[in-house]
């Protein structure tokens, strides 16, 4: 896959786990009814897409491991909640594995590519270790 493919995939992970977040805790399944402070769980998704779309490879970084929170929460609420809550917390998990599974492929990617986005110039980079 491309790079263009993985980060289009990371993005629109990330803004389908924003519009489930929303939906699902203000009001699918609320956990209070009216909404729920729940719903400001998204705020990370949403503030770390500017750096995602530019494809900035620190931020991949960092979210390969910031997403498995969200994919841990939906296996917890699809084990423990009851009604409409349980196929939102499965699609939640799905699209949080999705998102670290492509996070993973990009990050890859751009290790793999000379001149992938967010990375380095050439001349500024460390000699790369030799390969045995």
């Amino acid at each position: 896959m491309s790079l263009t493919a993985l980060r289009r995939l990371v993005v629109g992970a990330f803004v389908a786990l924003i519009a489930l977040g929303l939906a699902w805790e203000l009001w699918l399944a609320p956990l209070r009814p009216g909404g729920s402070a729940l719903s400001l769980k998204v705020l990370p998704l949403a503030a770390a897409l500017p750096s995602l779309l530019r494809g900035r490879v620190r931020t991949y970084q960092w979210w390969s491991m910031l997403v498995l929170g969200y994919l841990a929460e939906g296996l917890v609420r699809a084990t423990s909640d009851r009604g409409l809550a349980v196929p939102l917390a499965l699609a939640e998990t799905v699209l949080a594995a999705l998102a670290f599974t492509a996070i993973l492929l990009y990050v890859r990617a751009t290790r793999a590519s000379p001149e992938a986005p967010g990375r380095a110039p050439a001349a500024l980079r460390p000699p790369a270790a030799p390969r045995r």
